[in-house]
């Protein structure tokens, strides 16, 4: 009896791992991976600078018996503040705009004959178009627009003292390379040329029926960071197959 039931159960075991063996054999399904984000520099952004400006103040002193002659300084300082702008991206090709406005230690005190002049600008901006080639999360761009600043230009004499505003404007030109760091975080450095063009001061109190004519230029190298909003939601995405 014991012996009957030793090889039926035998036999059972035997047919099962045959007919095991003869069904297919299906794989578990890959494990869900999300789409891997594509990074874009499309979107509006907004950031912050800071950096040092270097110019030239070029200047003619007019009096009743014409040109007194030609002469010029240089002002510089620090200069720093905030941007924002916009950028979309078409291919390699990063169309953008941009506004900044900054505080400035830009000025320079000079001394020559009897004059002492002083220029400073506490306050300067733009107003510009960048074209840019990305090549993914680098972008190289030149950058072209409106400038402006409120240069104060002071002269002293013997016979008194003028302090005088002038609210310039004028043009820019130059070019940066930022990097992206995340796909909201970048990192920037730029150079910019700026001319604020030709203004005169008359300078009634320091020296009664003498102007003075200036052109205005300078340069500035800066430093800075930008904070881009994802555009319309979500960054575009492509599948992991």
């Amino acid at each position: 009896m014991i012996r009957r039931l030793l090889l039926s159960t035998t036999a059972l075991l035997v047919a099962g791992s045959a007919l095991a063996a003869d069904l297919p054999y299906r794989e578990a399904p890959p494990a869900y991976a999300p789409p891997v984000p594509i990074f874009t520099w499309t979107g509006l952004y907004i950031g912050g600078q800071i950096g040092y400006a270097w110019g030239s103040d070029n200047y003619n002193v007019f009096g009743v018996y014409g040109s007194y002659g030609s002469h010029s300084f240089g002002p510089s300082g620090v200069v720093g503040g905030a941007h924002a702008g916009y950028n979309l991206q078409l291919s390699q090709i990063v169309l953008g705009l941009e506004g900044d406005i900054e505080g400035s230690g830009y000025n320079k005190t000079y001394s020559a004959g009897v004059f002492t002049y002083g220029t400073k600008a506490p306050i300067d901006g733009s107003i510009r178009g960048r074209v840019g080639f990305a090549m993914d999360r680098v972008l190289f761009y030149g950058t072209a627009g409106v400038a402006f600043a409120s240069f104060t230009n002071t002269y002293s004499t013997y016979v008194g003292y003028d302090s005088i505003d002038n609210g310039r404007a004028g043009w820019t030109v130059g070019g940066g390379l930022e990097y992206a760091v995340t796909n909201n975080w970048s990192v920037r450095a730029e150079y910019r040329y700026s001319d604020f063009g030709t203004f005169t001061n008359n300078t009634f109190g320091s020296a009664p029926l003498t102007s003075v004519q200036h052109h205005e230029t300078n340069n500035a190298v800066r430093a800075g960071f930008s904070y881009k909003f994802d555009a319309f939601g979500a960054a575009p995405a492509v599948a992991r197959y």
